[in-house]
């Protein structure tokens, strides 16, 4: 895989504790900036693929779902009332 050089500028505490965190990993600085990059990236595309899924199913429901839920609502608010 080809690599690329780049600069940063970070937080002088934030430089720190990601030296600290490379050394305890016993990885270099590149590695643990690569792997929290990677990350960041997989958490990303996670989320918008969820939020794709989320208004994929956002549509209002049709008739014949508006009135499977209203029967579930009823039958669950039928049970709920009844003594155990």
């Amino acid at each position: 895989m080809a690599t690329i050089k780049t600069d940063i500028l970070i937080q002088d505490s934030l430089y720190k504790e990601a030296d600290a965190l490379a050394n305890e990993m016993q990885i270099s600085q590149n590695d643990l900036f690569a792997l929290a990059i990677e990350d960041y990236l997989r958490r990303y595309r996670a989320r918008k693929l969820l939020q794709s899924i989320n208004e994929a199913y956002a549509d209002d429901l049709d008739l014949s779902e508006q009135a499977m839920l209203e029967g579930m609502r009823r039958h669950q608010r039928q049970l709920a009332e009844e003594e155990w």
